[in-house]
């Protein structure tokens, strides 16, 4: 059949393609779909001429763009969780189909999360920042992790990797997610979100993995907080904007929560003078829980095998639900 297709490439929007991608990409999509037609556009400016007739796009389609594409049908999203703003009006309201790359992270993301799980089972929030002051001084908090509880907020391909490693140390784990309906892999209870209220009470970690979407932004706030056990942890690595900064300092500093472990950030990168910094019980990392081999060759499968499949008609891998951004 063939279709055209315009690839954002190394442009002012960031879209995580390589030099070498940028050119091994169209020399493997003609292998598998002869008659495509790829236009590479390292600009706005260039994608401005080529997005005309294009039939799908790999990158940011911006509204600008986006009023000048007369036949669309398809927009690969090239990450899991895309910029504010990508999923703009004129976007949500159309027929465009736009798949992301979800999925790809997990088995880097989980261990990630057991990372800060593990350290503030054993103290490490406490012995961390003696270290740092040379102190020698024992009696930091530990948590028993096969009486342990971990409430999983979000219970998809990462938080399901992060259920199945709890599972092995013995920890209870409860999902709550809106869309998965069948308790995944050591997933003990499942429930809806407006079920979160009940569940938090029992969480020992609170583990976050949602996306940044309209019903996530700003979840996780003092309300949130006042419910959880004095002795729980929060840990985050889904998106930034689900937790209220200022709110999580508040509820460290005045005890209401025992640590918090973020790889994400309301703004980022954190400014310097942030409170964050400072606050006892806080363990961070500069959203880098992705990092890992593979990511890269699993991004090119995800797209290429959805450029065969929308060049054969059949349906896409990660399609989004656009209004809720995922």
């Amino acid at each position: 059949m063939g279709f055209k297709l315009v690839i954002m490439a190394n442009g002012p929007i960031h879209t995580h393609i390589t030099e070498q991608q940028a050119e091994e990409w169209p020399r493997r999509l003609r292998e598998l779909v002869p008659d495509i037609e790829i236009a590479s556009c390292p600009s706005v400016e260039e994608a401005m001429d080529a997005i005309g007739e294009a039939d799908a796009v790999f990158g940011d389609v911006i509204p600008e763009l986006f009023d000048r594409a007369s036949r669309l049908r398809w927009i690969q999203s090239p990450r899991a969780a895309p910029r504010p703003g990508y999923y703009h009006p004129a976007l949500v309201d159309s027929d465009v189909v736009v798949t992301n790359m979800r999925g790809i992270f997990s088995d880097h993301i989980g261990p990630h999360i057991m990372a800060f799980l593990l350290a503030f089972s054993r103290g490490m929030q406490v012995y961390l920042p003696q270290q740092l002051r040379r102190e020698w001084k024992k009696g930091a908090p530990t948590v028993y992790l096969r009486e342990a509880t971990a409430v999983i907020v979000g219970v998809g391909s990462i938080g399901g990797e992060a259920a199945r490693l709890c599972s092995h140390f013995g920890i209870t784990v409860i999902g709550v997610d809106a869309r998965v309906t069948e308790p995944p892999p050591g997933v003990s209870e499942l429930y809806e979100p407006d079920r979160l209220n009940e569940v938090l009470p029992r969480a020992d970690f609170l583990i976050v993995t949602v996306p940044d979407t309209p019903e996530t932004r700003g979840m996780f706030a003092a309300p949130v907080f006042r419910l959880m056990k004095s002795t729980a942890y929060l840990i985050n690595i889904g998106r930034g904007p689900t937790v209220v900064l200022d709110d999580l300092v508040e509820a460290l500093r005045v005890g209401e929560i025992a640590g918090a472990g973020l790889d994400v950030y309301e703004t980022e990168p954190l400014p310097a003078d942030h409170p964050l910094w400072t606050t006892p019980g806080a363990l961070m990392t500069p959203h880098m829980a992705a990092d890992g081999p593979y990511v890269e060759e699993r991004r090119a499968e995800v797209f290429i095998d959805n450029c065969v499949r929308f060049d054969e008609g059949r349906e896409l891998r990660n399609v989004v639900d656009k209004a809720r951004w995922f």
